[in-house]
Parts: structure tokens; C-alpha cells; sequence
């Protein structure tokens, strides 16, 4: 069984910087997506970054409005299988619960993840 823990979360003034952090258990794949999502109030949730494995090779993509702040990046020790998510020079619209994913299958997935229970990141000006 899969189980994604988030935490991390907190309130910062604009110009901050956070880091989240997913604890994955029951999660062993050699080839693998997981991933940081927000959902803002009002707002559909969305894509922030992904983290891939395929084989040997990892990749990340990153959602534009985060392009160049957000950091994704995943614990070299897979038994540790722990994602994390370095986010700096925040935004008030950076504002949103944030949840950690992993994919049930091979490839990144908008929809089909396991889901953490989310962790609350708010951003003042």
C-alpha cells in the first residue's frame, strides 16, 4: 500500500523560501513519476513540477509560473524514497495547499497518483 506524507508547509512573506518534503512508503518502481501538485482556493488544482525515472535516467519538468523558483529534486537513496520540493522567492499567488503524487503507473500522470493528504503553503505580501 502506498502511503505519501507531506510537510513543509508554512507561511512566509513574498521574496521567502520554503522546502517541502513527501515520504513515500510502499512506493518501488524502476521506472517512476512523482510529483508536487496545488490547488488554490476556487482554483482547479494543478501541476507545479514532476520527477521521472526511466531506468538509469531521471528528468523534471517544471509548471511555467514556477519556472526558475521551484526546485524538485528526490533523495539519491531510493530506500529513502523521499521527494522534495525547494521553493524560493515566493509569491502571494504562490498561495495554495500543495500535495505530493506518484504516479501508479510508469509515466507522469495529471490524474491517475497516489495522493498525500496536502500541506498548507501561504505567502503575505
Amino acid at each position: 500500500q502506498v502511503h505519501l506524507v507531506e510537510s513543509g508547509g508554512g507561511s512566509v512573506q513574498t521574496g521567502g523560501s520554503l522546502r517541502l518534503t513527501c515520504l513515500a512508503s510502499g512506493y518501488t518502481y524502476s521506472s517512476y513519476c512523482m510529483g508536487w501538485f496545488r490547488q488554490a482556493p476556487g482554483k482547479e488544482r494543478e501541476v507545479v513540477a514532476f520527477f521521472g525515472v526511466v531506468g538509469v535516467t531521471s528528468y523534471t519538468t517544471y509548471a511555467d509560473a514556477v519556472k526558475g523558483r521551484f526546485t524538485i529534486s528526490k533523495d539519491k537513496d531510493n530506500a529513502k524514497n523521499t521527494l522534495y520540493l525547494h521553493m524560493s522567492n515566493l509569491k502571494p499567488e504562490d498561495t495554495a495547499m500543495y500535495y505530493c503524487a506518484a504516479s501508479r503507473g510508469n509515466r507522469c500522470s495529471l490524474t491517475d497518483n497516489y495522493w498525500g493528504q496536502g500541506t498548507q503553503v501561504t505567502v503575505s505580501s
